[in-house]
């Protein structure tokens, strides 16, 4: 069996947010920023630049991979046996904007990893509402 009949699975989290798609891209971008929400990190906006998020509990590896300014932004997300990509799309509504992230390739013996992505995504963005209410 190859590797890419293996079914995967995503985490999809989608949020209507009060902010414009600069104020959140600014969030999703810019280091002092993302570690206010996310993780510490040495993230730059730069397609193939890769950077690490470090947490308490360990790393991730990272390569972004498409940047579309206030749009969307996607990079490789690594850690512990999980290769796995975050999809950031940022789309304008009448009242700020709709937020998607999706974590998508967790495989089916990742149950733990993939339970761990969707408890760990409603912090960080509960913790990104928190951010994004600070800036300007």
């Amino acid at each position: 069996m190859s590797e890419s009949s293996i079914e995967t699975r995503s985490v999809v989290i989608e949020r209507e947010l009060a902010h414009p798609p600069e104020k959140i891209w600014r969030a999703l971008t810019q280091p002092h920023l993302i570690e206010q929400w996310l993780m510490q990190n040495d993230f730059a906006l730069v397609v193939e630049r890769r950077f690490t998020l470090r947490g308490d509990w360990g790393s991730v590896d990272c390569q972004v991979l498409s940047v579309e300014p206030n749009r969307r932004l996607s990079y490789t997300w690594d850690a512990m046996g999980l290769e796995s990509v975050v999809t950031w799309t940022l789309t304008p509504t009448g009242a700020g904007t709709h937020l998607r992230m999706e974590q998508s390739g967790f495989r089916p013996d990742q149950q733990q990893a993939y339970q761990g992505a969707t408890f760990g995504w409603q912090r960080f963005f509960a913790a990104l509402d928190e951010t994004l209410a600070r800036i300007d």
